[in-house]
């Protein structure tokens, strides 16, 4: 019946199941990570603090187009769950060629879109004049190769449906590689400046997508690209994936349109604050990408036990995969807060640039076990199919809480300070939104309650 699987998340040890699969997802989110990381190393230490600004923007202009899609595959990433735990593998195969074939469809309209409004995307963002020729040029070049990002992480989350979290995450070790070697040659042997990391990246995701294939491939035997099965049959299962991942993506994307507007406030300060934030904002990335990872492994866990009718373990997963997040979350924060001012370093030494990463890291650090909270929650509900209303409520408390926030503070008492606490005040107007709608409907989700139906 499991043909596909390492992991079954319907028999075995829960806590050594979850675990085992989230370690090859933290590694891969932790390489992922590095794409834009690895850029803002080598520009900051190689070209300028400039170049360093417009990759730091260019980031969350790029994450905010790239999280739609990221979470859209929560959808494929449920249905192919269910059908796993039910042990229907002609479904289960017919799910995977669908949902992956569907988003190389979804992974070309992003990139067409993304060219088209790459200058007003920087508008949007505020980039400064001194930047913004540089920005424009990384963006460029950065944005041809979303597609690879887009389809790379929908095969990924196909494979984690399925139990297998090991191969994304030597595929992404290899890429990852290709990305270093590529980022150092281009920029510091050919100095190619901000247009060799660009082009790095674009690589880099273009080895990922073509090793996901193969693997997927392997796996079910045949061929993964059916676009005819897509248009001609395939209406309910992306019904089933749009009905889960638009509700996902939203979120994500709408949160990233914040951040755009939150990149404008940022921009009335100078370039070195700039960096120093920018800089601050991969580090939050690395420290919550475990607890992130826990959040996409609950949803396939849950939708997994859903398909197989286990609803006991569903109850029982659900608070050994919060001990182990929010444990591992408050380590990194407390390691990366005795080490912070080396790890801001990394990325540039320049003691105003050192500061301002340093002050913001103070706010944020005591602050993501918050986050954490939050991941997983929004994990479990999603692997339930609840994706709307965790949407609602990450947008009214990401968005619409921040930017009132921002408006009244920096209108009347204007201070980089305020950029730093808007981002845990939002997290924890979020977090206890989803934690009431989670206690409002428990009782309707099978295994969440005890004795609850099974």
């Amino acid at each position: 019946m499991h043909r596909f699987t390492k992991i079954d998340f319907t028999d075995g040890n829960i806590v050594l199941n979850v675990f085992l699969f989230s370690l090859p997802i933290i590694a891969g989110e932790l390489l992922q990570n590095l794409y834009n990381s690895v850029d803002a190393l080598v520009v900051g230490n190689f070209v300028s603090e400039k170049a360093l600004a417009a990759v730091m923007v260019c980031g969350i202009i790029a994450g905010m187009l790239v999280n739609f899609f990221n979470g859209m595959s929560v959808g494929s990433n449920v249905v192919v769950a269910k059908s796993f735990g039910r042990g229907d593998t002609a479904e289960t195969e017919r799910a995977i060629r669908i949902g992956f074939s569907f988003a190389v469809l979804l992974g070309i309209a992003l990139t067409a879109l993304s060219e088209i409004f790459a200058s007003r995307l920087l508008w949007i963002a505020g980039a400064k004049p001194d930047y913004y020729a540089e920005a424009m040029v990384y963006l460029r070049i950065y944005l041809l190769g979303l597609m690879f990002t887009v389809i790379y992480n929908n095969g990924a989350g196909i494979l984690r449906a399925v139990g297998d979290a090991g191969t994304p995450f030597k595929i992404l070790l290899i890429s990852s590689t290709v990305n270093i070697v590529t980022d150092v040659f281009l920029v510091v042997v050919l100095r190619l400046g901000i247009a060799g990391v660009g082009i790095a990246t674009v690589l880099s995701q273009f080895v990922s997508v073509t090793l996901i294939y193969r693997a997927i491939a392997r796996r079910i035997g045949r061929k993964v690209l059916s676009f005819g099965e897509v248009f001609q049959s395939g209406k309910s299962v992306v019904s089933s994936i749009l009905q889960i991942g638009v509700a996902a993506g939203m979120q994500s994307a709408l949160i990233g349109i914040s951040n755009l507007f939150v990149v404008r406030y940022i921009n009335l300060f100078d370039t070195t604050s700039v960096a120093g934030i920018g800089i601050a904002q991969r580090l939050d990335k690395f420290i919550v990408l475990p607890v992130k990872s826990f959040g996409i492994t609950m949803s396939t866990y849950v939708g997994q036990n859903l398909g197989a009718a286990k609803y006991d373990r569903i109850r029982a997963g659900k608070s050994r995969c919060l001990a182990l997040g929010l444990g591992m979350t408050i380590v990194l924060s407390l390691i990366v807060f005795a080490f912070v001012d080396e790890c801001v370093s990394l990325f540039n030494n320049d003691p105003a640039v050192v500061r301002t990463g340093r002050e913001m890291m103070h706010v944020l650090l005591p602050c993501f076990w918050i986050m954490a909270t939050r991941e997983i929650y929004t994990g479990i509900l999603r692997g339930y199919g609840h994706s709307l209303m965790p949407m609602i409520l990450s947008l009214i408390g990401m968005i619409g809480f921040r930017q009132v926030f921002l408006a009244i503070t920096m209108r009347t008492a204007p201070s980089i300070r305020i950029i730093y606490i808007c981002y845990p005040l939002a997290w924890a107007v979020t977090t206890v939104l989803i934690l009431i709608y989670y206690r409002t409907v428990r009782k309707k989700l099978p295994g969440m309650v005890k004795n609850s139906p099974s």
